[in-house]
């Protein structure tokens, strides 16, 4: 068995299923975009945007099962889940089912999150991923898929309209909790960091 985060390159076939639905994406954006007069809802984005959810679960499964965990995956797999989750979103403000508010607070976390891991990397701090992160990305995409789904789109049913909103700021109130356990987490390892130094002089 490969030891997790070996360097096998893109030509595996857990990646080139991350990359696949990369690839894909668009087809979701312009389902999205084409049912903009019914708010982005069609059952056939919901089937399109399943499939995405299942291919995210099979591809992680696979590499651990086949021991072919690579460094290249690790990174392609979230980049995967922020083109397709953030895209979508996008897509369904354009046509204006969901509000710019929780999306655009989304996109800002997720940007951040980026900017300090790199951050962190530079200082020689490592910030593990958190199994909170994978609910976030989870409630992301139910708030996508459910949005999604034609009978929670009517316009004349404010229940369903209030229903959906309540998602969507569960997503988002998720998203800023785990930012901020990811900031508390570097900032303890850069001070474990800082210790181990100082104590080795």
């Amino acid at each position: 068995m490969t030891a997790p985060g070996v360097d096998l390159g893109l030509a595996t076939a857990p990646n080139l299923i991350t990359l696949a639905r990369i690839g894909a994406s668009p087809v979701l954006f312009w389902l999205i975009l084409r049912a903009g007069d019914e708010g982005g809802a069609s059952w056939v984005a919901v089937a399109v945007a399943l499939g995405f959810a299942a291919s995210d679960a099979w591809d992680g499964r696979l590499a651990r099962n086949t021991g072919t965990v690579t460094r290249a995956g690790a990174f392609l797999d979230p980049l995967a889940d922020k083109v397709v989750v953030l895209g979508s979103m996008a897509c369904l403000v354009a046509v204006g089912r969901v509000s710019w508010a929780p999306v655009a607070l989304i996109a800002a976390r997720e940007a951040w999150m980026s900017g300090y891991r790199v951050y962190c990397a530079r200082r020689g701090v490592s910030v593990p991923a958190r199994r909170s992160a994978k609910w976030k990305a989870t409630l992301q995409g139910v708030a996508v898929i459910l949005t999604l789904v034609p009978p929670l789109a009517a316009a004349n049913s404010p229940a369903r309209q209030a229903f959906i909103l309540a998602v969507w700021w569960l997503a988002t109130a998720a998203t800023a909790a785990t930012g901020l356990l990811y900031l508390l987490d570097g900032r303890r390892a850069s001070h474990a960091s800082g210790a181990a130094r100082g104590g080795s002089r």
